[in-house]
């Protein structure tokens, strides 16, 4: 059943940069990256940035939390991560957030995961409302520094990956409902 919501969950993420600008990949200041380190059944040092990065983030469905979506090109085919963090709301900068890790790795088609958000951390993360036309409303620049303490493994039960560290700069854009009234009403935006 996990692996069911994860993946409506993912369905979900990727559509939402279809509806952004056609010409915006991540950030409106074309300044997206994202590197990892990788080690395990993917052995990778990633660097991606635009145009070759795509990203993009929302609310989590139960309101609670944030999920973003990185995705670059890697040895044949897509990789992409998924960073999933409940303790956040709108705007909040804080340090030492626990965070859920899902790889999704094309060209081997397996889906790696933390499951659960125990064994990675931010060590620090940081939203700026984004003013900015091609935009939605509610939209944030998010960068954040990271690492995991244990590898995500692959959900059909073949390997494992650790990511020792991340960092990484994209956007999420916050639904209606995550949002507090003084946030809407302008004052975070």
């Amino acid at each position: 059943m996990t692996v069911i919501a994860l993946l409506l969950l993912l369905a979900q993420l990727a559509p939402a940069a279809a509806e952004a600008s056609p010409a915006l990949r991540c950030l409106p200041a074309r300044d997206g990256f994202v590197t990892m380190r990788l080690r395990g059944s993917i052995e990778q040092d990633v660097h991606w940035t635009e145009p070759a990065l795509e990203c993009t983030g929302m609310s989590r469905p139960d309101g609670k939390g944030l999920s973003l979506r990185f995705a670059g090109s890697l040895a044949g085919g897509e990789l992409a991560v998924v960073f999933a963090a409940q303790e956040l709301a709108p705007g909040v900068t804080a340090r030492g957030v626990p965070v859920n890790v899902t790889l999704i790795d094309g060209a081997g088609e397996h889906i790696y995961g933390t499951q659960g958000d125990d064994r990675c951390s931010f060590d620090e993360i940081e939203q700026s409302p984004i003013s900015d036309p091609a935009v939605p409303a509610h939209s944030y620049r998010v960068s954040a520094r990271g690492f995991c303490v244990a590898p995500a493994r692959a959900l059909d039960g073949d390997g494992s990956v650790l990511l020792t560290r991340f960092d990484f700069a994209g956007l999420v854009t916050w639904s209606d409902d995550a949002v507090p009234p003084a946030v809407q009403a302008g004052v975070g935006r």
